[in-house]
């Protein structure tokens, strides 16, 4: 009776649901049953009763219920009564003679249980820790620049500049624009009179467009266009210019909108035929060009990375160099004592 009192208490206290009484009564007189035809000797027992099936219903039936774990002999070792709602779960359990009741988070999506998880605490450094940091930084570099080595001192200066060379080659990969598929169309095919005709007339005429340090974009592409316009022909004033370079401005530019090379001059000078059955376009920049500023950015980039190119082979050649002078050192260090132990 005392038992049964102590579980009505704890029931009524910690409990919210309700379940029909000659359901969940006739539940637990047939595992019991079960469990006494099964394991005389008594084995752990545990089972889940999905509580939601039984809402609004009746207070539940075991609390007149007499269950008796010193008379079982350790046969009824826990009963649970679990109830699935919002991810928690509600157990009973009878171990060591005591009735008790504790609730628990259920299983994730996942289906892995969320006390094995353990939530990382960020590590927020102090400014004066990140200040700190950066001080040692600048006195391990200072410390290398300042080594009366020689090789230490170039080791650090070709470290330094091919991990600036790395971050500027993934910075150029920004400025990579897909080509579009080239469109089908026939080329014009003009006899030689026809050429030196227009090779004169666009020397004379003096409407140009400028291709400067930013290269081919849009916006030279746009100007050919407006020229076209008026203008059968129209000169492509490239400077700066590398040698070699203008021959691939000259094919990009014939590429991008549609015109034939007449002729290319020493003084970096394309002279351009917009053809005979030419039609505007209605966009006239073609949409696989960079802007100018994109194309001014990816030019400073280029500058940048050329520089740094020849100043990594610069400090390479110089550490050769520096290697070579300390074998001959060395050598001329060994014939002195050859030579010594040899007089004597």
């Amino acid at each position: 009776m005392f038992a049964a009192a102590s579980i009505r208490h704890r029931i009524a206290r910690r409990l919210s649901y309700t379940v029909k009484r000659p359901i969940l009564s006739d539940y637990c007189f047939r595992t019991q049953k079960e469990i006494l035809s099964s394991s005389p000797e008594g084995t752990a027992f545990t089972s889940s009763i999905n509580c939601a099936s039984f809402a609004n219903s009746s207070p539940l039936p075991f609390l007149g219920l007499r269950l008796d774990a010193v008379s079982c002999n350790g046969i009824v070792k826990n009963l649970v009564c679990t109830r699935y709602l919002c991810n928690t779960a509600i157990e009973l359990r009878t171990d060591s003679d005591v009735v008790r009741f504790s609730i628990d988070k259920g299983a994730d999506r996942t289906g892995a249980s969320s006390k094995g998880k353990k939530m990382k605490k960020r590590f927020k450094m102090s400014k004066k820790a990140k200040v700190n940091e950066l001080r040692w930084y600048r006195l391990k570099a200072k410390k290398k620049m300042n080594s009366p080595n020689p090789e230490v001192r170039i080791r650090y200066k070709l470290e330094k500049a091919k991990r600036k060379e790395e971050w500027l080659i993934e910075k150029l990969r920004k400025f990579e624009v897909p080509k579009a598929p080239a469109e089908k169309y026939d080329p014009e095919i003009l006899t030689e009179e026809e050429k030196h005709y227009l090779k004169r007339t666009g020397e004379k005429k003096k409407n140009y467009v400028p291709v400067g340090r930013r290269g081919v974009f849009g916006g030279v592409v746009l100007n050919m266009h407006l020229h076209w316009k008026k203008h059968e022909t129209v000169k492509v004033v490239c400077k700066p210019c590398k040698p070699g370079q203008i021959h691939e401005y000259a094919a990009e530019l014939a590429r991008l909108s549609r015109g034939i090379v007449i002729d290319i001059k020493p003084d970096d000078t394309i002279i351009f035929y917009r053809g005979k059955n030419y039609v505007q376009p209605q966009v006239m920049s073609p949409p696989d060009t960079l802007s100018k500023d994109k194309a001014l950015e990816k030019y400073k980039f280029e500058q940048s990375l050329e520089h740094t190119s020849q100043f990594i082979e610069k400090l390479e050649k110089e550490l050769e160099e520096y290697h070579k002078h300390v074998a001959r050192y060395k050598k001329g260090k060994e014939d002195a004592v050859h030579s010594t132990i040899a007089g004597t």
